[in-house]
């Protein structure tokens, strides 16, 4: 089956008529190029009529990369067992006695974005310039970061693409970019971090959700190295080497657009995959992990107050504005703790869906690693202005006014990969929108009694300077780094 890599607007897409069905990209977990996730609540993904986006967050992952070192000498393991064997490879395999691994830097590639990662970033920011036009030209804009330099990089290509439009190369103040670099991986910034994951020792010692997702691997992997052993004569294959080739799947398309180890494996085949990645971010950084939403609330606050204040303004004792357009940049494992602080992805209230079974996995789970955390996935809020119209039987116009029977109104709305997902209890607003007071109070209601005190939950209590809030957006850490960006 060939299948033609085709790029639009930051999405990597698979155009072949036989498998206009299925793709292996939109089940490949992690290692899935971007693609926007299918609606699960059947909400259109365009702004709801008579509605406008006013303020937006983002928190993200960084853009598709080469792999990193530990799955790199997987590949290479593999590339010598198909090279020193003498044997014959037949059907879906018989590309292997010449596949070569896509990376020809060793020294320098492993870790870092691939081209496809450089052009999701760039692609997400002239995107988002032109469906929030929050940015006139010549205009700057602030960005927020986790510092290793994959994050940066994704969030420089973001910040290049979104001040893409016009030309302002010989004005050195107009038309640039800030990125405010956090500190990654450490300690001791707390919840005041794009990965405050790292900063709860409570979080790092529980279930990493590796365990669940090995189990359901060995209960296929087996099967499927028997099927394909049928096509070689003189090698065989192992579970082992049934989890690097459908890793490579989505690595090669991204980084070089080979796609023959997609083919290899069957539709079913495929969702088992898939669904050993969720069952890893599940119980690992997701709902499944009791303190995921102690992590993921303190960024949900703080999006919260701001949306409260309204675009334009920030909290007492702040030290910068925030943009209309929020951006954070992070790595994969931080975006589950959102979805958890948010209460989405987990409604119990849904029998025998939740919590994910460890063995049979359930269709109607919304819960899915590729609708999440593919590279470049992200989970967005938008603060909507939409104007009501009231049924009262009389309208007066009054020039420079709207009518006097139309109110504005503000909502909040949840996109992950694009798509719009509703908050369970509050969908009363246009396209299922969750109106803001509302919203505000179930944030700082149940959503803070699911998570707690960050400080507690995480075994911080005697720690001094330990903080469970995200200040960063509007009070700049001192320990942060400033990098400059223009298209010059």
């Amino acid at each position: 089956m060939h299948l033609a890599l085709i790029y639009l607007t930051g999405a990597l897409f698979i155009s072949a008529a036989s498998c206009a069905s299925f793709n292996p990209l939109h089940h490949s977990g992690p290692a899935s190029p971007y693609f926007d996730a299918p609606s699960q609540d059947g909400v259109p993904a365009d702004t709801p009529a008579g509605c406008v986006v006013d303020q937006a967050t983002y928190i993200l992952r960084h853009g598709s990369r080469y792999p990193e070192p530990g799955s790199f000498a997987g590949w290479q393991d593999l590339f010598l067992k198909f090279q020193n064997n003498s044997y014959t490879a037949s059907g879906p395999l018989a590309f292997i006695p010449t596949w070569v691994p896509p990376v020809d830097d060793v020294p320098h590639e492993p870790l870092f974005l691939s081209a496809t990662g450089a052009l999701e970033s760039f692609a997400l920011g002239a995107e988002l310039r032109k469906r929030y036009q929050f940015t006139k030209g010549g205009e700057n804009i602030t960005v927020w970061s986790a510092s290793q330099q994959r994050v940066l990089d994704t969030a420089t290509f973001f910040t290049r693409g979104y001040l893409s439009q016009g030309n302002y190369l010989t004005v050195p103040s107009s038309n640039r970019g800030s990125i405010i670099s956090l500190p990654d991986s450490v300690n001791f910034t707390f919840a005041n971090s794009l990965t405050p994951s790292t900063g709860c020792p409570a979080y790092a010692t529980g279930d990493t959700g590796a365990p669940s997702a090995s189990a359901f691997r060995a209960t296929y992997q087996n099967a499927i190295a028997t099927r394909l052993n049928k096509f070689l004569d003189g090698l065989t294959l192992t579970s082992t080497d049934i989890g690097v080739m459908q890793d490579l799947c989505g690595f090669q398309a991204e980084v070089n657009g080979d796609m023959r180890f997609c083919d290899v494996f069957e539709d079913s085949e495929w969702l088992d995959y898939e669904y050993a990645h969720d069952l890893n971010y599940y119980y690992g950084s997701g709902p499944g992990n009791p303190l995921s939403a102690t992590v993921g609330f303190p960024w949900v606050k703080a999006v919260s107050d701001l949306f409260a204040l309204g675009p334009g303004k920030t909290t007492p004792g702040g030290n910068i504005t925030p943009p209309a357009l929020i951006m954070g940049f992070t790595h994969d494992n931080n975006l589950p703790p959102i979805i958890s602080a948010l209460g989405l992805w987990n409604d119990s209230r849904v029998e025998g869906v939740y919590p994910l079974s460890h063995t049979a996995p359930n269709p109607m789970r919304k819960f899915r690693a590729s609708f999440l955390v593919a590279f470049r996935g992200y989970v967005a809020l938008e603060r909507l202005a939409c104007s009501i119209v009231h049924d009262t039987g009389k309208t007066v116009h009054v020039a420079g006014a709207p009518p006097t029977n139309v109110t504005t109104s503000s909502f909040v709305r949840v996109r992950v990969d694009r798509a719009p997902v509703a908050i369970s209890g509050c969908t009363s607003g246009p396209a299922s929108t969750c109106p803001l007071a509302q919203f505000t109070a179930y944030v700082n209601g149940p959503r803070a009694n699911v998570a707690g005190n960050f400080v507690q939950r995480c075994g911080l209590q005697n720690v001094a300077n330990a903080t469970g809030e995200a200040t960063f957006l509007t009070v700049i850490p001192p320990d942060a780094g400033e990098i400059l960006v223009g298209l010059n």
